[in-house]
């Protein structure tokens, strides 16, 4: 599977742009802010169906602008697929496959996967518990259709229970009653949730320790601990437990939505604990090993997008990032950087095609292709 072309217009700093993409290493050098990230972007929004960079579809709209599309054609299977996807100030997002608009954005999930290594991934060290949990949930969606529709309808319980309480408390009455009714429905999505969750970090956690001890320069003791409070009792009696809160402080106080990943080495928080050296490689090892489940789960490669990490990375894990690239293990690249002789360099060597663009100022520009010295 692979993009074999990406059409952009009014998308972020893109008046319009068109762009045939190699199937195997495709390089966009430019200068900082130039818009070599909007365009992985872009793939990540023909993948998942939302930006990696802004939570809001409208501030992807370039400015002054009511709308933006974005057209991928995808080889998979060796068929092309047109998608579509067109954002609207004041409508919602459409996205269609071959002309035809999904009915759900969920069935488009998983059908064209991508995996993002980019320097904002330290978030998932540094921020707060809610990127932990969409990061876990991100993966899950894309092979378990039912664990995305119980997430989606999770969000939703838990808005009307909150709204519940908070009118409760305005009215200083507590309903039993209305409030049991949303109860049964969170311990029951909750609860499916939890399980998936807790069965999915089982066998995530021994491919993410295998790729620390692959990328890292040494090997040491690292690990993902799932934080829950039903690790420690039954949804029902968290409920029970917290009920008093709840009605004092008119929000739910316990259940998935409090869940949390704590990531340690040698036992500590690697937050706290971890050098930065210590901290990339955790974050490449998390990316290496959503990328090997993604590939296991859904039987194919997914389109690997490296944005401006090769000024980040000491030579020895660039190396072991090429070593796996050169290998074809990863299908098709998107890589961004501000160094075009650098990126020749890199990608010089290794039994691969490859395409070099120049981008600037949202102008992209197809450059001399790199020559590869083992060809």
């Amino acid at each position: 599977m692979h993009l074999k072309s990406i059409h952009l217009i009014n998308f972020k700093n893109y008046e319009e742009a068109e762009i045939a993409l190699s199937s195997n290493v495709n390089c966009f050098v430019g200068m900082n802010g130039s818009g070599k990230t909007n365009i992985l972007d872009a793939v990540h929004y023909l993948s998942l169906c939302k930006s990696y960079m802004n939570v809001l579809d409208r501030q992807n709209i370039r400015f002054d602008q009511q709308f933006f599309a974005i057209q991928g054609i995808w080889d998979k299977e060796e068929q092309e697929i047109a998608i579509h996807c067109a954002v609207k100030a004041g409508a919602k997002k459409v996205f269609k496959r071959n002309k035809k608009e999904y009915e759900k954005l969920a069935d488009h999930i998983g059908q064209f996967p991508a995996v993002m290594i980019s320097p904002y991934d330290r978030d998932l060290i540094s921020e707060g518990s809610e990127l932990r949990r969409k990061w876990m949930d991100g993966i899950i969606s894309q092979f378990d259709r039912h664990y995305l529709d119980d997430i989606q309808k999770y969000g939703k319980i838990l808005d009307q229970r909150n709204a519940l309480l908070k009118n409760m408390y305005e009215q200083r009455l507590f309903d039993r009653e209305s409030i049991e009714v949303w109860n049964d429905q969170m311990s029951r999505i909750g609860t499916a949730i939890h399980q998936k969750r807790k069965q999915f970090l089982e066998e995530f956690i021994p491919v993410f320790q295998e790729r620390y001890n692959y990328i890292g320069l040494e090997e040491e003791e690292v690990h993902l601990e799932y934080r829950s409070q039903l690790n420690e009792m039954s949804f029902d009696d968290l409920l029970k437990a917290f009920e008093k809160k709840d009605a004092i402080t008119h929000y739910s106080n316990g259940g998935t939505h409090k869940d949390d990943l704590l990531f340690t080495i040698k036992g500590h928080p690697i937050k706290k604990f971890g050098s930065q050296g210590q901290q990339k490689s955790f974050i490449i090892a998390l990316r290496l090993a959503q990328y090997d489940w993604l590939k296991k789960q859904l039987n194919v490669n997914p389109v690997l997008l490296l944005d401006d990490i090769f000024d980040k990375l000491d030579q020895i894990r660039v190396k072991k990032l090429l070593n796996l690239v050169s290998n074809n293990y990863f299908g098709q690249v998107l890589v961004t950087d501000t160094d075009e002789e650098r990126l020749r360099d890199i990608f010089q060597t290794g039994d691969f095609e490859s395409k070099m663009f120049s981008v600037d100022q949202g102008v992209v520009s197809e450059l001399p292709a790199i020559i590869n010295q083992s060809i």
